[in-house]
């Protein structure tokens, strides 16, 4: 009895303890301030000459420092200084190396060139690198310095610098390093004078070389780029590129300081993953302090992050957001940023629930708990997450998916009427509307060609419309009658999806890679519409290098493809189906092998366009012929659902500008009392469980002393 009623009393004073039972953190981090998050996939890349997908992003863009950035508040997106002191403004340059006007014409123009001054005063993080011995020498550097060590931390003494222009020029021949492949090398070397020249140098250099020997690319030079002082570069752009600042905010062109990339080629290094890869040198408002991609990757504060700022403009409706509330604040807000691995939604979610994430999207499975849908398809959080304070962010994201017809199949491709009439019946009878609402859960909007929102020429309205898939009825675009889709089927020769000359049914084919939950009912609903008009579709799936395989070679009918922005211009979206970038015959971007001459002329004359509107008025016209080329069915722009609790501030969706870590500000006070509120444990089960095996015990007990007092007796 005395065990039980002590073990009442245990429950009942861990029911008063601060921290929850479920609490999966350590209690002394509760009042800090820390940012919990999740990641699904683990990164490949963090060296910013490899690095260039979303997972990896996510911590590249927190730690290394391009020359700009976006703003973080504005829209339309902005492009400000980060390290410089200014935007540069190129100069221009004619064949004879004579300076031209800014409104010379593009076919004047030899060269762009821009200049790049840092601020100064800014520093690397931390790092053993740049530790020096009493002499002034490289602390760690040697045959058997990676001897004993396994982690960053294993070097126990560190140092800094000032960040250079050299830096920025290191990392820029870093992109034609033959052992790093950089995924921008081919595009960059088109651009930047003498990059092609360098790679070729480099690969020259490396086969002289074993493997795993450094190549020191100080020794290489690169006509293109031009240090003028330690804190000013100049870099030499072929012709016009005005998409060349966007790149410029990039990590691909952060600085990589020498020091660095002489300390990782050390033997032994990379065999204990010791590598740039691994683990980033930058001087963003973050370094990696922990990297374990199987369970946990810590980003800490910057001890060395310079000075800046949170903005104090934003756009309309920011300041009733409260985003302008921490106006002029120095960056960055949050200690450490923990992202924990989970490879199950429902975990995450969970966890989000009871408060140990601060941010979670919306899976599938959550999405009916989460939110909502209205009759008008308004979107809005549940009770259940309202009585929460949980906030719902949402945004289209600067990405489109599509179907891409093939321009060389003798069936769907070529500009002529009757394969031109049969994709645009095909554009009509898919019915992306019905598409998001079933299987994207509404998140998404049918696109009406290739750019998204948020990127300069997209319309809303009437203006904006393909009026050859949709017609304007009551303020809203409403998509054909499948008669009309008939209609031109009919009229393409397929009266009754049957070829009027030979009567035989009319077949087209899907190549997909196929698998993933779902993707049998979607299939099954795509042949759903093909059958509304008479067209029979086989699905033809296959794996993934397979697929990309019959794309290069256009042994394909039907495809599906979708494309984020790299940056916030219609020239990144356009060029996917301009003819220069022809899959089959250039090996470009254009899967569909799209090439119509005028396209292609306004194509060149649009992408070297300040946003004007003139070149607004260039866009339209680009947009009118691929309504009626119809080369892609427009499919959808996925809408992006974000919750963040109420402790969480400073949270807005960007979509190309990654380094938002630095703005985000944790409410730590509000979050310990939620957790402890939310987590309570049920005690009365155990309590009643209790009481019950008492009630159990005590008559055995009684019995047993009586019996035992009756034995005494005799």
């Amino acid at each position: 009895m005395r065990k039980i009623c002590a073990a009442l009393v245990f429950i009942t004073t861990l029911a008063a303890c601060g921290q929850s039972w479920n609490d999966p953190y350590p209690a002394a981090d509760g009042g800090r301030n820390i940012l919990y998050t999740a990641f699904t996939d683990r990164p490949k890349h963090l060296d910013p000459a490899q690095s260039y997908t979303e997972d990896e992003i996510t911590f590249t863009a927190q730690i290394y420092e391009p020359p700009l950035q976006y703003h973080y508040l504005k829209r339309p997106y902005q492009l400000i200084a980060a390290t410089l002191e200014q935007v540069p403004v190129p100069t221009y340059y004619d064949s004879q190396d004579r300076e031209l006007p800014a409104s010379a014409a593009v076919e004047q123009i030899a060269e762009s060139v821009y200049e790049l001054k840092l601020k100064p005063g800014i520093r690397f993080q931390p790092h053993p690198a740049f530790a020096l011995d009493a002499q002034g020498q490289p602390r760690y550097l040697g045959q058997q310095v990676a001897d004993g060590r396994q982690v960053i931390a294993d070097f126990p003494e560190t140092g800094s610098r000032e960040l250079t222009a050299d830096d920025y020029i290191y990392q820029i021949k870093r992109l034609a390093h033959p052992r790093l492949h950089s995924p921008i090398f081919g595009m960059m070397a088109d651009k930047i004078v003498g990059l092609k020249e360098l790679g070729e140098s480099l690969q020259k250099a490396a086969k002289d070389k074993p493997a795993d020997e450094w190549l020191d690319l100080d020794a290489f030079p690169l006509s293109g780029v031009e240090r003028v002082d330690a804190h000013t570069w100049r870099i030499r752009i072929k012709g016009k590129y005005p998409q060349f600042l966007y790149w410029l905010a990039m990590p691909f062109f952060a600085p990589v300081p020498r020091e660095a990339d002489r300390f990782f080629a050390q033997p032994g290094m990379a065999a204990k993953n010791l590598t740039l890869d691994w683990w980033p040198v930058g001087t963003g408002p973050f370094v990696l302090s922990e990297n374990d991609p199987n369970r946990r990757m810590v980003l800490s504060r910057n001890p060395n992050f310079h000075g800046q700022t949170y903005p104090c403009e934003g756009e309309a409706g920011d300041r009733e957001a409260g985003l302008l509330e921490d106006c002029g604040k120095a960056l960055p807000f949050i200690e450490q940023a923990i992202f924990s691995r989970e490879k199950e939604a429902i975990p995450y979610w969970n966890k989000f629930l009871q408060g140990y994430y601060d941010a979670s999207g919306i899976s599938s499975d959550s999405f009916d708990q989460a939110v909502r849908v209205n009759v008008g398809g308004d979107v809005a959080l549940t009770d259940e997450m309202r009585d929460k304070g949980i906030r719902l962010l949402t945004s289209v994201k600067s990405s489109t998916f599509y179907m891409g017809f093939n321009m060389l199949d003798p069936v769907v491709g070529g500009l002529n009427p009757r394969a031109t009439k049969l994709r645009q019946a095909i554009s009509i009878a898919i019915d992306q509307e019905e598409f998001i609402s079933i299987f994207q859960n509404g998140r998404g909007i049918a696109a009406q060609g290739p750019l998204p929102p948020g990127i300069f020429g997209y319309e809303e309205g009437e203006a904006g419309i393909d009026s050859v898939v949709y017609d304007w009825v009551d303020g809203r675009p409403k998509r054909k009658p499948v008669e009309v889709a008939k209609k031109l089927v009919a009229e393409a020769g397929y009266p009754n999806g049957r070829d009027e000359k030979t009567g035989e049914p009319l077949v087209v084919n899907l190549d997909t890679t196929g698998g993933g939950m779902g993707e049998k009912s979607r299939l099954d609903w795509l042949t759903r519409q093909f059958a509304k008009v008479d067209i029979q579709l086989v699905i033809r799936s296959t794996d993934f290098n397979r697929f990309q395989d019959k794309i290069r070679k256009g042994n394909v009918q039907l495809y599906y493809l979708g494309w984020n922005a790299d940056y916030p211009d219609p020239e990144n979206f356009f060029f996917l189906l301009d003819g220069n970038e022809g899959k089959v015959a250039k090996g470009g971007e254009n899967a569909s092998n799209y090439a119509n001459p005028e396209f292609d002329r306004l194509f060149l004359q649009m992408k070297n366009m300040e946003n004007t509107p003139e070149r607004l008025e260039t866009v339209r016209r680009m947009n009118r012929i691929l309504h009626h080329d119809a080369p892609w069915v427009f499919g959808l722009h996925p809408k992006s659902y974000t919750l963040g609790h109420r402790w969480l501030k400073n949270r807005k969706p960007n979509d190309v500008g990654n380094n938002i870590l630095k703005y985000q500000r944790i409410d730590a006070t509000d979050r310990v009392a939620a957790r402890r509120e939310w987590n309570s444990p049920v005690l009365w089960p155990f309590g009643l469980g209790l009481l019950v095996l008492a009630l159990a015990v005590i008559p055995a007990v009684v019995g047993y002393r009586r019996r035992e007092s009756r034995a005494a007796v005799k």
